[in-house]
């Protein structure tokens, strides 16, 4: 078989240390009693190869033609699991029907775009272990307060319990990406429905990291925001120094003063 050759357009960096497919494989845990995984970008099968001693019920997905025809000569018993398809346009809640996870070296170009389909998921991914641009690794698992904290953390973090597992050099890819990376787990956590009306709650994340200088009575101001809640101490701060109660709790009191 021929190698892959990873292409620009794709954002293909391949992982060619095998220690480190190997930690990553193994930081799956099966929360949530899952038997499936969709491992997204798997390239040349560095990662596949200790999936598959894992024993999961493993599926592939890549966009790129070449990698699965790589795959599907590799890997033969795998059949009809091996898919080629852009994961953002596919439907895999449909395909996979349990619940189950996902891993991969995600693009760097659309790995937020990755998550916020994960979000969408939600209720059906019951854990992600990825690696990403480390930047966007430590945003997501960042506290409230952290320079790095975003919207994607906030969102994120409503509906999983995310841990920063460890950085990765450029070096172990061909070709080498420009920037670190960083692996991340995230495990779904015990909320089925926030307490607020969750489509707002998204807006209010999304405005308020608008602008970070800001405070979030300045940010907001498009909402609607009344008199009486423009007072409040909470519009004083900036929406950085909100964890996801203090951003369920603004979103009720959006609603309440909406309801005056």
């Amino acid at each position: 078989m021929e190698k892959v050759k990873p292409k620009k357009h794709l954002g293909q960096h391949f992982l060619i240390d095998l220690g480190i497919a190997e930690n990553i494989a193994k930081a799956i845990t099966g929360h949530g009693a899952i038997t499936k995984v969709l491992e997204i970008g798997p390239g040349m099968g560095v990662l596949t190869d200790f999936l598959l001693k894992e024993k999961w019920d493993l599926y592939l997905v890549d966009i790129d033609r070449e990698s699965i025809k790589y795959l599907r000569e590799k890997y033969p018993d795998l059949g009809e699991k091996i898919i080629e398809a852009d994961f953002l346009r596919k439907d895999f809640a449909s395909l996979m029907r349990d619940p189950y996870a996902i891993i991969g070296n995600f693009p760097y170009n659309i790995s937020s775009q990755i998550l916020f389909n994960v979000l969408d998921q939600r209720n059906q991914v019951t854990e992600v272990v990825c690696m990403l641009q480390k930047e966007v690794a430590q945003r997501i698992a960042s506290p409230k307060g952290n320079k790095d904290y975003g919207i994607l953390s906030v969102l994120l973090q409503a509906f999983y319990d995310i841990e920063y597992l460890f950085s990765v050099p450029p070096g172990v890819f061909n070709p080498p990406p420009r920037v670190n990376s960083g692996v991340i787990r995230l495990k779904r956590n015990q909320v089925n429905k926030l307490e607020c009306d969750e489509k707002l709650f998204f807006r209010v994340v999304k405005q308020g990291f608008g602008t970070r200088r800001k405070t979030l009575r300045n940010c907001l101001k498009s909402l609607g925001i009344s008199e009486e809640l423009s007072k409040d101490p909470i519009m004083d701060k900036r929406a950085e120094q909100l964890d996801v109660q203090e951003f369920i709790g603004l979103t009720l009191k959006i609603q309440e003063s909406w309801n005056q």
